[in-house]
């Protein structure tokens, strides 16, 4: 018996720091694949930006995760980074790459009935932690 697996790339503009919803998309691609039970694996092919399933009906729940991220681990100018010696790419890459390294780069999903078996208010998103606007690529693989 053969397994149905298939793969897509997604490209995300990001225009800044911020968590940026591809739900839909994701959505689409299971959609699309007509499978209907299986585990979608999503992976970020970058190591300043991650990602989260988050909710996503209250707009200040990513504010307040901008807010605490950014005071958790502040920009290499801040007196209190110190200590990093990686600057060569500016004041926040360094910290882009520390808030990678603890929020997670790859996700899985299980599909059910040919659906995303995500909760009523989750959403998932790519969480850009540079400063600046950045072409990011995520990988969605359905098998």
């Amino acid at each position: 018996m053969a397994t149905l697996q298939r793969q897509s790339r997604l490209t995300i503009e990001t225009r800044g720091a911020g968590l940026y919803e591809f739900t839909p998309a994701a959505a689409r691609f299971v959609r699309e694949a007509a499978l209907d039970a299986g585990l979608l694996t999503v992976f970020v092919r970058h190591s300043s930006c991650s990602l989260l399933i988050q909710e996503n009906a209250d707009p200040d729940v990513r504010r307040d995760l901008l807010a605490f991220f950014a005071r958790l681990v502040p920009p290499a100018d801040d007196p209190a980074m110190a200590y990093l010696t990686h600057r060569a790419e500016g004041p926040d890459d360094m910290p882009a790459h520390i808030k990678a390294a603890v929020l997670p780069v790859s996700l899985a999903i299980p599909v059910s009935d040919g659906r995303l078996a995500l909760g009523t208010w989750q959403g998932i998103y790519l969480f850009e932690h540079r400063s600046s606007p950045h072409r990011r690529e995520v990988v969605l693989h359905l098998a």
